[in-house]
């Protein structure tokens, strides 16, 4: 079997090929979705290591989160908004996993993820799901719930309206465009609860805010923020 796999492997990559989602150059046989090169580039945060963090800072005075970090930084025009191109406009769900799962490993020896019971994504409207074929929040979600062993739990914040993009808004008509956009379906689900939120790219965090809020109207709730990236100047 093994046999076989080396001698049609080759000729199946030549009509469809095996390329790293970052730059393009064809994958190696020990790599997957995104090339060892590309991931050694992308600058790490190390912000689960920092108290009063910069994603922390973000909503001091604006929420009450328990904890917050992001695993990149997000500028334009690099490796990784390419990979977050490709996730969210692409069908390309296999990036999110995977950046999700290394995500995971970077944070998994944190004291404070032992507190957390249930990880959740951020919501997306049913139109752009729909569009997308999948909520690219939930993919990285899914990975940091599967390797920390914790609750995933995608059904219990939802989206109420459909909002318009926010990149080319204010900070201020974000959270306007934001407001009410959220509500708990099931309360009960997560009363006593301290959830970890996650996101693909945090820039002025409204979303998330305005998310945090909703979640802390439940009794005895607490939100802590995973984010893949943080996106700077």
């Amino acid at each position: 079997m093994t046999f076989l796999r080396e001698c049609f492997t080759p000729i199946y990559h030549l009509f469809f090929p095996n390329n790293c989602q970052g730059c393009g150059q064809e994958l190696l046989s020990n790599e997957k979705t995104i090339c060892a090169a590309c991931l050694s580039f992308m600058p790490k945060t190390k912000f689960h290591l920092m108290i009063h963090n910069p994603v922390e800072q973000t909503f001091f005075g604006r929420c009450s989160i328990e904890y917050a970090t992001s695993m990149y930084y997000f500028n334009k025009d690099t490796c990784l908004q390419t990979l977050l191109h490709a996730l969210k406009y692409q069908q390309k769900p296999e990036v999110g996993f995977l950046l999700g799962n290394l995500f995971a490993r970077e944070i998994e020896d944190v004291g404070w993820l032992k507190d957390i019971d249930v990880i959740m994504p951020i919501p997306l409207s049913a139109k752009k799901c729909k569009a997308r074929g999948y909520n690219q929040s939930e993919c990285i979600s899914h990975s940091l719930s599967a390797h920390l062993n914790i609750v995933h739990d995608t059904t219990s914040l939802i989206r109420t309206k459909h909002t318009e993009s926010q990149t080319s808004k204010t900070r201020a008509e974000r959270l306007s465009n934001m407001s009410n956009a959220f509500s708990v379906k099931n309360a009960d689900a997560i009363a006593g609860k301290h959830i970890l939120l996650v996101d693909d790219v945090i820039t002025t965090g409204a979303t998330l805010e305005e998310c945090t809020h909703t979640i802390l109207r439940v009794p005895n709730t607490k939100v802590s923020i995973a984010t893949l990236a943080y996106a700077i100047e």
